[in-house]
């Protein structure tokens, strides 16, 4: 079964907690510090496979949770990292957050990786606070905790040419002549529901992948019909065979076929309009196709395309049918990304905002402030003393004044909730 979307889940490991200890040691007096630093959590990545060519795998399982790291031990000793997590998906997936729709990467090429949660670093261990004033800190640092979140994936078949034209107008006929593929062939509209890639190989060097995709109807760009589900995997193709029945079979208009079908290509996209198109006419041992061909044909030519003829039920006209799509894969030129991944420009990690709070007066959102919040064991006095010291060095009191802060109001940064006091 072809299934070409999903949604999963991904969430990495919490670093591991740094070790507050001391060298303990017959005849060593007041040894030092000596904790270790906790492992690493363990990051989710995607790896591309070309051997896989569906989503079916996500829809049995959803969840991937990369281990956790270990805490560090005495003597210096860092803890294990946590197991990392690889999800294997199909060349031709695009990756994108589920909350914002903003595009991650479109993993293409065979064995591309992509971390799409880190995991959260190790916390130090007091042995890495050590100074010359302070020789004996007593505090280390909590675990960084994991990232998590909801991801889209969708797949689009990584073909050089695609067949596109209404159902039914032999699409599935010429795969199965031309190729191994076996499509499931009948007399009935939308025999293919799902697409079929095939090898066609022109010699013993040269070959090229052809799409067998659903058939197209009118209004598909609305989403009528199979819509987007076919649009979609036509896109990353780089020339088009454009199959007409030009024998009318089911009293079909082939001039009318012809100019809906590309109608429905721009009204989708015209990057997909302007691919390089071969009009073939399909069906040509039948008595009525000579005349609607020669009408076709000045419809075709008078628009800029180039058309041939063939007839798919007895393999008339494929081989150079074949020789002409392989020559205009060697035209092609490759075009700017069709869509470009969501760059995200530098930011400071010490950059912060401060908004009105849901069930407080004030939230600050930082990337450092809520690392340092998850970090910090705020039971321990030394480590609140070092929380105290980065707070006012990053200027969130001045902030929260300047927002009209008043003393004893509530400020909210992650899960802690502290008691502003004005320290001016």
């Amino acid at each position: 079964m072809f299934f070409d979307r999903a949604r999963i889940y991904v969430e990495s490991g919490n670093g591991g907690d740094g070790m507050s200890s001391f060298r303990r040691e017959k005849f060593v007096e007041k040894g030092g510090p000596n904790g270790g630093n906790g492992g690493c959590g363990g990051d989710v990545v995607l790896i591309a496979d070309e051997n896989l060519n569906t989503l079916i795998d996500f829809r049995y399982k959803r969840k991937y949770i990369a281990g956790r790291g270990e805490s560090g031990g005495a003597k210096n000793c860092t803890g294990a990292h946590g197991e990392t997590v690889y999800v294997k998906v199909p060349t031709g997936t695009l990756v994108r957050d589920d909350d914002t729709g903003a595009l991650l990467v479109d993993l293409i090429e065979d064995g591309q990786e992509y971390v799409v949660a880190k995991g959260g670093r190790g916390g130090k261990g007091n042995a890495c606070y050590a100074t010359s004033v302070n020789r004996a800190p007593i505090f280390a640092e909590k675990g960084e905790p994991g990232e998590s979140r909801w991801l889209r994936l969708e797949l689009k078949l990584l073909a050089d040419v695609g067949l596109v034209g209404y159902p039914s107008v032999g699409k599935s006929s010429i795969i199965a002549q031309v190729s191994a593929a076996r499509p499931e062939i009948a007399a009935y509209h939308f025999t293919t529901l799902t697409p079929v890639l095939g090898v066609v190989r022109i010699d013993e060097e040269h070959s090229f992948v052809l799409a067998d995709i659903p058939g197209l109807i009118e209004g598909a760009h609305e989403r009528v019909g199979l819509g987007h589900d076919f649009l979609r995997h036509i896109e990353r193709t780089k020339v088009l065979l454009h199959i007409v029945d030009v024998a009318a079979v089911d009293g079909r208009n082939p001039i009318k076929d012809f100019e809906d079908i590309n109608a429905e290509l721009a009204e989708y996209s015209n990057r997909l309009a302007s691919r390089l198109q071969l009009v073939v006419a399909n069906k040509m041992d039948l008595p009525e196709a000579r005349a609607n061909y020669e009408r076709l044909k000045k419809c075709v030519e008078e628009k800029g395309y180039e058309i041939t003829a063939v007839s798919a039920a007895i393999g008339e006209g494929l081989q150079e049918l074949m020789y002409k799509a392989y020559e205009l894969l060697r035209r092609y030129e490759p075009e700017d990304d069709e869509e470009d991944l969501t760059r995200v420009d530098e930011i400071d990690p010490d950059s912060f905002e401060i908004v009105a709070g849901t069930d407080t007066d004030y939230e600050v959102r930082g990337k450092n402030i809520e690392r340092l919040v998850a970090m910090t064991n705020f039971d321990n006095s030394e480590a609140l003393h070092r929380f105290q010291l980065i707070w006012r060095r990053l200027g969130i009191d001045e902030a929260l004044r300047e927002k009209g802060a008043q003393e004893g109001e509530s400020v909210r940064i992650r899960d802690m909730v502290f008691e502003y006091k004005n320290n001016e």
